[in-house]
């Protein structure tokens, strides 16, 4: 009985579409059909099983399973809100009683549409039928192909099931968001109920997200939902389901969320992000109804060193500047932690307590870098200017014109002047004022590219100040911005998963590590040697009191506001970025009114990850080029220390073999 229905699908099905191929001139159109309709896939019995495909799985870098997705809890018909289905039936195919599977006029509209359309979209005219069909083609891609397959699977659902099983099928498989799969999880994640008990505004609430779940999350974007639900309001008036009062006084209903919602939530600020890659990637039908397995990058280990060490961290802050428990509004941190080797990122905290606020500020807030910023102009100096680190320059009061605005006079957070020094130095105690002359010599547009050729994708402004981080970042760009520094010059893509299979282990995506150099490789190292001395002996030196002793290179940044303190530091086999701040841009001001530094607020934190994230690796330091070789020098004239008088700071500085020493810019 069933292949005779089956045949009888594909014989009718086949002449409906001869006559839509026929009345488009294509006598050839029939024998098209009959070639489409070979190598389809087995429709289930009963229909229910066409939604039984296993849970989308995603795995942490040592196969532990870090969360499922699209997990189900089917109801029969007879369990679901009449209000609810008279509303999906509204927004998705008002005449679903009426046709068996196929909307003629629409598909001859859709199939118009895409066969003329100059940009190729292959235009949709999906029933709530062939929205079923597609669960069986798993596929990332909508061809011409497909589309002819889905519809042929659509006749022979309609002509072996029952209306009502198609309908029910439909509704316990649709993504509403929030982890709901299912109008029962959905009225239980929103709502608090059951589907039965869903009242009319609730109902076209509920059937209005299917369109974009995302856009439309009703915990996120209240008002948007609202709008879509009186979209879907207005289609039950039209399809006849309600009346226009009925409609009104639902629209005058703001339905109350149910806000314990934590089994909707991943818990995790990287798997937050993972899955929206995922989402904007594939699609969400993919992402929860695929059955796929996703392998991240995440490393278990590093994440839970990263959460303890923020957490420590922050409340270190919080003792620091006298804040007490119960605070509304704490100062906020962010972690990033990236594999320089192949810009898997490892770790990614985006907060202080995740349930106290999703809001990822490791990838989404974006803040002034301040002095963090600098070792994109130190190494667009050093190449285009031909400096090394033994270059003098001198630290003084700095006045630079700007046309169309006030002139720029940058200060140091000392408030003093030093004189010459060289260039090591300079950025190993952040001077801002030798910064401030280097940035007019290359220009901001030169800086600006060499933070874009690293990896900064946020938009920066080519002004003089983008040298002393005035732009906007995220810990996330720095992390893998800085990390071409860790490689003497290589950069990686950060991505968060290695791999994707489908629901039976064919692999449908796999990440193949790439590396482009982009930098020069003496002068990143020259830059990478200057970064070490600010661990060693500058800004960032209280990484080495509190006990970090490996070889490691870094910067602070430290907003002229004191909104903002970061640290950014390497080895050469991990890149971590730390930021640290209030959502709602207030000073770090510790009990005496004193700012807080990178160097107190934010270096700490780095230090903690640090020693826990590399302690079980071997000691390695960054190699060095072969044409680079060690000098000592005096910090003030960039001299060999013979004949110099006694008692005066010296550095190590690395040159390559045609550079000068005792060259003197100013």
């Amino acid at each position: 009985m069933n292949l005779f229905l089956r045949i009888s699908a594909i014989v009718r099905f086949c002449f409906f579409m001869g006559l839509i191929l026929v009345s488009l001139g294509s006598l050839s159109g029939m024998f098209l059909v009959f070639y489409m309709a070979k190598d389809l896939p087995k429709l289930p019995s009963p229909l229910s099983k066409i939604i039984e495909t296993p849970q989308t799985q995603i795995y942490a870098s040592n196969g532990q399973v870090l969360i499922r997705l699209g997990e189900r809890q089917a109801v029969s018909l007879d369990m679901v809100s009449k209000n609810f289905i008279n509303a999906i039936l509204a927004t998705e195919d008002h005449l679903f009683f009426e046709h068996r599977g196929i909307n003629k006029l629409r598909t001859l509209k859709a199939l118009y549409i895409t066969l003329t359309s100059p940009s190729g979209k292959v235009e949709g005219a999906s029933t709530i039928t062939q929205q079923l069909a597609k669960n069986l083609f798993f596929s990332f891609k909508k061809t011409y192909a497909r589309k002819f397959k889905e519809l042929l699977v659509s006749m022979q659902i309609e002509a072996s099931s029952t209306k009502e099983e198609i309908l029910q099928t439909y509704i316990n498989q649709i993504h509403f968001g929030a982890g709901a799969q299912g109008v029962e999880k959905a009225a239980q994640v929103f709502f608090g109920k059951t589907a039965l008990d869903l009242t009319l505004p609730e109902a076209a609430l509920l059937a209005g997200l299917p369109k974009s779940p995302t856009n439309y999350n009703p915990f996120r974007h209240y008002d948007l939902a609202l709008k879509r639900r009186d979209i879907v309001l207005n289609r039950m008036v039209q399809a006849g389901f309600i009346s226009d009062v009925d409609a009104r006084q639902a629209m005058m209903t703001r339905p109350e969320l149910y806000h314990e919602q934590s089994d909707s939530r991943t818990g995790s600020y990287f798997l937050d992000a993972l899955i929206s890659e995922l989402i904007s990637k594939y699609g969400e039908d993919v992402v929860y109804h695929g059955g796929i397995k996703i392998y991240a990058t995440l490393d278990t280990r590093l994440q839970s060193y990263a959460q303890q060490a923020l957490k420590k961290g922050l409340e270190n802050l919080d003792a620091m500047m006298g804040i007490t428990d119960g605070t509304v509004d704490p100062p906020q941190g962010a972690i990033v932690a990236i594999d320089t080797g192949s810009g898997a990122v490892k770790a990614m905290i985006g907060g202080r307590d995740y349930y106290e606020s999703e809001f990822n500020r490791a990838t989404k807030s974006r803040r002034q870098p301040g002095s963090g910023f600098k070792p994109f102009l130190y190494y667009t100096a050093l190449k285009d200017l031909g400096f090394h680190p033994a270059t003098v320059m001198t630290d003084k009061p700095v006045l630079i014109p700007v046309k169309g605005a006030a002139d720029w006079e940058p200060k140091n957070f000392s408030k003093t002047f030093n004189g010459p020094m060289i260039l090591k130095k300079a950025l190993t105690e952040s001077v801002n004022t030798i910064a401030a002359q280097m940035v007019e010599k290359v220009g901001p547009d030169a800086v600006v590219r060499t933070a874009k050729t690293c990896g900064i994708e946020s938009p920066l402004q080519e002004v003089y100040s983008v040298a002393l981080g005035t732009s906007n970042v995220t810990p996330f760009e720095m992390a893998a911005a800085f990390s071409v520094f860790a490689t003497i010059g290589v950069k990686h893509e950060p991505f968060l998963f290695w791999r994707i299979e489908d629901a039976y282990g064919r692999i449908i995506f796999e990440h193949i590590v790439q590396e482009k150099r982009v930098l020069d490789p003496s002068i990143t190292y020259q830059l990478v040697d200057m970064m070490k001395s600010v661990i060693d002996t500058g800004s960032g030196k209280s990484i080495r009191q509190l006990g970090f002793h490996r070889a490691a290179a870094g910067k602070t940044g430290t907003t002229d506001n004191f909104n903002d303190a970061w640290f950014t530091g390497f080895t050469p086999t991990l890149c971590t970025s730390v930021w640290t701040g209030f959502d709602k841009e207030r000073k770090l001001l510790d009990r005496n009114n004193i700012g807080i530094t990178g160097g107190r607020g934010a270096a700490p934190i780095w230090a903690d990850f640090m020693m826990n994230a590399v302690n079980s690796d071997p000691e390695r330091d960054f190699p060095i080029p072969d044409n680079v070789h060690f000098e000592a020098v005096d910090t003030v004239t960039g001299c060999p220390p013979e004949g110099q008088g006694g008692g005066r700071e010296q550095m190590s500085v690395p040159l390559k073999a045609e550079q000068q020493l005792c060259r003197d810019e100013q």
